[in-house]
């Protein structure tokens, strides 16, 4: 016996959120079905958790092409059906790049979760593959946030994080498809992280997921905790602290991504949840 749940996390508005499914059973499919439902539901990812009751559960994460090793927002949407099937508490996922533990509690009749990451890390990007990333955006140099370096940055997968000076370039993002998947394959990276600081606290983000076959994610939660993670070994927040990763907006699916960073250890990020 197994269930598919379909939800959008991250939504605190109607419509908003990123869609995910969210497949229970007594034991997991083979990688093959688990790759046929993920293509058949569609959605950016799907998370297939087994056993279907207990603390601690096993997750794999796959997308509409590929298996990816972590994600947020589907981890978020898992919180919320095992709120719902077993009650409010801690869950632990024991997922291919370690154990992420689940907070879930409910409000206004539903549940919100909350997910700490596993410890973030980071590693420097060689120009030349910066170069070819903005040119597959059409973006320069000079439109870069220098104070917010370009990174390669993981708390479960890795992103690659862009900072831009203007909103408005944000906004306007538009990108080659295939050149930029054939770049961030060739990296193993899932995501880019781009993102615009309106001040120390609010952040706004799109994330192309070309890998996954998705032009862009909603809501990454994955990213945001990797992003988190950078701005606290990088020391560009006091820690600790707490900042809001605002996404979707420019794509009609607006999302709100909390996340608590603390002075060591993995990075908090927290979301509404709601059904589709």
């Amino acid at each position: 016996m197994s269930d598919l749940y379909k939800l959008a996390a991250f939504a605190e508005t109607e419509g908003g959120g990123n869609p995910a499914g969210v497949w229970i059973g007594d034991a997991l499919p083979d990688d093959a079905e688990m790759q046929r439902i993920a293509a058949e539901v569609g959605f950016s990812e799907t998370a297939f958790i087994a056993p279907a009751s207990g603390a601690r559960r096993t997750v794999r994460y796959f997308s509409p092409e590929v298996e990816v090793p972590f994600c947020g927002h589907a981890t978020i949407a898992t919180g919320a059906v095992l709120g719902r099937r077993d009650g409010a508490g801690r869950y632990e996922l024991d997922t291919l790049v370690g154990i992420v533990p689940i907070n879930v509690r409910e409000q206004d009749g539903d549940f919100v979760a909350s997910l700490t990451s596993v410890e973030p890390r980071q590693r420097s990007i060689d120009d030349a593959l910066i170069n070819d990333i903005l040119a597959t955006l059409g973006w320069s140099r000079e439109q870069l946030d220098d104070s917010i370096p370009v990174m390669a940055v993981f708390a479960g997968a890795w992103h690659i994080v862009i900072a831009l000076r203007e909103r408005e370039t944000l906004a306007a993002l538009d990108y080659g498809f295939d050149a930029l998947k054939q770049l961030l394959q060739a990296g193993d990276f899932v995501t880019l992280q781009l993102i615009w600081r309106e001040n120390e606290s609010l952040y706004h983000s799109r994330n192309p997921f070309p890998v996954g076959g998705v032009v862009e994610d909603p809501a990454t939660g994955a990213a945001a905790a990797a992003l988190a993670g950078y701005l606290r070994a990088a020391r560009l927040v006091d820690i600790p602290t707490s900042i809001v990763v605002r996404q979707g907006e420019d794509m009609g699916r607006p999302s709100v991504l909390h996340v608590d960073i603390p002075e060591s250890g993995g990075i908090v990020v927290s979301g509404s949840v709601r059904d589709l």
